[in-house]
């Protein structure tokens, strides 16, 4: 009779024990957190993409790269950035950014750098210049000029024309598209000349001399000349009554 009591309550712990194992097992699974988005790197886009070394290596010397995520996380408008591939560096001439200052490669990647958020077709309505984050758009400094034909978009800085080859990020916040060439700033490769220097006016003419007055010329003593005069017409005529007598008393 024991035996048969204990094998029920075993029995009965057995079923309680496989009861709780089904439930546990049918319990769903709690979903993992889902992790916050933060900003952008976009040094680590480009890295990603594996073929950006060369404006990497720009945004990194210059602490463009750092500056451009800091906007990212506290800017509310988006940037866009134009990425020149490797190819579009190589091609440009020998020594080209080597001869530029610290503050003109600084300059150099800000003008790649749009101060909004554009997707692709945003570019159709853009208002020229657009201004970049290398500052005045004024002629002769940083004009930019974007302009849509078809899918296409072109960009123009005066002196280069350059497409968007392939978008290579877009999130809302920031836009980065491949373009085929670097884009020079007319500031930085082609500075206008300076303006000519006004022609110094000409000194006023000094006034003519004051010229002393001449002496005047000594006035002859008229009476004294006069009276000479008078006497050797007084002497000629009596010489010649004198002549005039003698011929006649020789003739009497």
């Amino acid at each position: 009779m024991m035996m048969k009591q204990l094998l029920l309550s075993f029995s009965a712990l057995l079923v309680f024990l496989l009861h709780c194992t089904t439930t546990i097992a049918q319990a769903p699974a709690k979903s993992p957190k889902p992790k916050l988005k933060g900003p952008a790197n976009v040094t680590a886009i480009l890295e990603k993409a594996h073929r950006f070394n060369s404006l990497i290596r720009l945004m990194e010397n210059t602490q463009m790269g750092d500056r451009i995520n800091t906007e990212l996380a506290t800017a509310s408008g988006g940037l866009t950035l134009f990425a020149p591939a490797d190819n579009a560096f190589a091609s440009l001439k020998a020594g080209t950014l080597n001869s530029l200052t610290d503050l003109q490669k600084s300059q150099l990647v800000q003008f790649h750098v749009l101060t909004a958020y554009n997707s692709l077709p945003q570019f159709q309505t853009v208002s020229n210049p657009v201004p970049t984050q290398a500052g005045d758009t004024s002629k002769g400094h940083f004009p930019l000029s974007i302009t849509m034909g078809g899918n296409q978009v072109n960009i123009s800085t005066g002196l280069t024309n350059a497409t968007i080859t392939s978008s290579i990020y877009t999130d809302g916040q920031l836009a980065v598209y491949e373009v085929d060439k670097v884009l020079l700033p007319l500031e930085i490769f082609n500075p206008l000349p300076p303006a000519p220097a006004a022609a110094p006016k000409k000194a006023a003419a000094p006034p003519p001399p004051v010229l002393a007055p001449s002496p005047a010329a000594p006035v002859a003593n008229i009476t004294s000349v006069d009276a000479s005069s008078a006497m050797g017409l007084m002497i000629r005529h009596a010489a010649v009554s004198f002549g005039v007598a003698a011929i006649a008393a020789f003739f009497l």
